[in-house]
């Protein structure tokens, strides 16, 4: 479109082009196939492992790559976001859950656990929503009881991404009932006795993501699989969901971009009336409406991945990048699948699960309403 994106140099665009190259050869051939299945192969993990696709910021010494520049994880968000791949949930492994082990983990737990996820031999997942706590993670019921030398989890997670292919899930329950705020983190592994979990659910997109239901009954956590410190999980969660929020926009704005170049081929290979819809005044009119929204969000996204790299994103900031860019998202998707017709309603035409997969967006990570409560509140309204 029309911003010279200054935040990539040649060695960000190589690596997009890498990571591009390893999509069109590992993953875009097999989604119909990971969609009709509602998963994806454990195997894609670790082909991402190889290339070094996986947790690149975690250091050396545990096999990854020590990349501090958000950058790359930026890219391949937006590459995910452009080609409608969301089972693949890199921004899962990567950039929400792994934060959590990489700064609150101890030496142990770093050594014992970030080797297999740089590798992809652990998947990864993180349990914070509940059936009566979504948003307002201080209403949630799972409960942590200390045991002396191990805790003892018991709780029903749901919405949970990766949820039956996850290895190491990262789970927030309340180590003191009485208060809130206290809560914990604690590392919950596949074969841990008393984890269940559910039948994926059945959800309108994002098919080949395993969305499930989780229950700890009793499951026996060791102390050496707590994180941090077990009272302050609350602001861990709080300290992380920037960057989780950040991951959403970026991949909000990639999915704009995608979808108007959807709409822009479309537009110009259909005829109506002896002529190409793209040559309606209209059609013209309204793609450079999107367009030029899009440039301004992705300015604004830029801006918020400089921040992110200079250590001052701000959870406000991050807020407003999210419910902005998720809601134009939706509203430049439905203008586009308008600009389709009858074929926009077809899931033949990219744009239709471009549709459905979008919605989430406003929903998961605290919903658009949540975020503009936090905003208000930073205005001291």
């Amino acid at each position: 479109m029309f911003t010279k994106r200054l935040i990539y140099n040649s060695e960000h665009e190589m690596f997009r082009e890498s990571f591009r190259k390893f999509l069109h050869k590992e993953v875009l051939p097999f989604q119909e196939e990971w969609e009709a299945k509602g998963i994806i192969p454990r195997e894609i993990y670790q082909k991402c492992g190889e290339q070094g696709f996986l947790v690149p910021q975690a250091p050396t010494e545990f096999g990854g790559l020590g990349i501090e520049d958000f950058s790359y994880e930026a890219i391949m968000l937006e590459e995910l976001s452009y080609f409608n791949e969301y089972g693949l949930m890199l921004g899962l492994h990567n950039t929400i859950t792994a934060p959590y082990i990489l700064t609150y983990g101890n030496e142990e737990q770093k050594k014992r656990i970030v080797p297999r996820i740089v590798s992809g031999d652990a998947i990864l997942a993180i349990a914070m929503t509940e059936p009566g706590a979504g948003s307002d993670l201080a209403g949630m019921k799972t409960t942590a009881e200390d045991r002396g030398d191990h805790w003892v989890l018991n709780g029903q997670k749901t919405f949970i991404s990766n949820g039956i292919v996850s290895d190491i899930i990262l789970v927030a329950a309340k180590t003191n009932p009485a208060n809130p705020h206290q809560m914990g983190i604690f590392i919950v592994e596949r074969d841990d006795m008393g984890l269940q979990r559910g039948q994926p659910l059945k959800k309108i997109g994002l098919l080949s993501q395993d969305t499930a239901e989780l229950y700890f009954e009793n499951v026996k956590v060791k102390k050496a699989n707590v994180l941090g410190d077990p009272t302050k999980g609350f602001k861990y969660l709080m300290q992380q969901l920037a960057t989780e929020r950040l991951s959403l926009a970026v991949g909000a704005v990639a999915g704009c971009r995608a979808a108007i170049d959807q709409t822009i081929k479309y537009t110009k290979e259909r005829n109506v009336f002896g002529k190409p819809v793209s040559a309606f005044q209209n059609t013209q009119f309204k793609l450079a409406e999107l367009a030029t929204e899009t440039d301004i969000a992705q300015v604004y996204v830029d801006r918020m991945i400089e921040d992110k790299n200079q250590g001052r994103l701000t959870t406000e900031q991050a807020s407003a990048a999210k419910y902005w860019t998720t809601d134009l998202l939706c509203k430049v998707i439905d203008d586009c699948l308008q600009l389709h017709g009858g074929y926009g309603y077809m899931k033949e035409y990219p744009i239709s699960k471009m549709f459905l997969n979008a919605r989430i967006g406003r929903i998961y990570a605290g919903t658009n309403e949540i975020m503009k409560t936090i905003i208000a509140r930073s205005m001291q309204l």
